[in-house]
C-alpha cells in the first residue's frame, strides 16, 4: 500500500519512506507453513468416510482461519505501517481499515534514540524513539531497517531544519522592536 503523496505539501520533500522491517514477517509465514502442513496430514491420514470427510473441512476451516487472522492480516499492517521522513517532518501512519497518523515537525524533535538487542543487531533492525515537545511526548518505532542509518539521517534532517529556521542576530533585532512598537513601547 502506497503512501499518499498527497498529506505532503507542495515544497516537501520525502527523504525516507520505511516500513517495518522483513522480521515481523517471520512468524506470520511459519504460521502459514504449520497450518499447510496440519492440512496435508489431515488430508493424508483422515480416512475418505464421513466423519474424516467432515474431519478434513474442519481442519481446512480452521486452517484458512488462522492463516487469515496470523498470516494476511500481519502482512497488511506492516505494508500499511509507514515511517516516513520528510525535510519538514516526522510523518508516522498505522492501520488497514482506519488510519492513525502523527506528524512530528523537525522543529520540535528534541531528542531521538536508538536500542538494539542482539538479535536486531545481527537482523539490522531495531527501535527508534523520538522525542518532541507536544502533547504526546515519545514516539516508539519498532523494527525500523538500518536503525543507525535512519537515526543518523533523522539527526541531519533535524540540523538542516534547526539552520533553516535559524534567525541572525539583526533579524531578531527586528523582530523585537516590533514587537515592542505594537505593544506600545519605544524600542530601546
Amino acid at each position: 500500500m502506497a503512501f499518499p503523496e498527497d498529506v505532503l505539501t507542495r515544497d516537501e520533500r520525502v527523504v525516507l519512506h520505511l516500513h517495518p522491517h522483513w522480521k515481523t514477517l517471520i512468524r506470520p509465514i511459519l504460521v502459514a507453513v504449520l497450518a499447510a502442513a496440519v492440512v496435508v496430514v489431515a488430508l493424508i491420514f483422515l480416512p475418505d468416510n464421513g466423519f474424516g470427510t467432515v474431519t478434513r473441512f474442519i481442519v481446512g476451516g480452521l486452517a484458512v482461519l488462522l492463516v487469515v487472522w496470523l498470516t494476511v492480516r500481519p502482512f497488511l499492517a506492516r505494508q500499511s505501517t509507514h515511517y516516513v521522513f520528510t525535510d519538514q517532518r516526522v510523518l508516522l501512519q498505522t492501520g488497514i481499515f482506519s488510519r492513525d497518523r502523527r506528524d512530528i515537525p523537525l522543529n520540535r524533535v528534541n531528542d531521538h534514540t536508538m536500542n538494539q538487542h542482539f538479535i536486531e543487531r545481527l537482523l539490522g533492525t531495531g527501535t527508534l524513539t523520538i522525542e518532541s515537545a507536544g502533547e504526546r511526548g515519545q514516539s516508539t518505532l519498532v523494527d525500523i531497517p538500518h536503525v543507525e542509518r535512519v537515526q543518523t539521517t533523522l539527526y541531519e534532517l533535524v540540523e538542516a531544519n534547526h539552520d533553516r529556521q535559524g534567525i541572525d542576530e539583526e533579524e531578531m533585532r527586528d523582530i523585537m522592536t516590533e514587537t515592542r512598537e505594537t505593544n506600545g513601547r519605544a524600542p530601546a
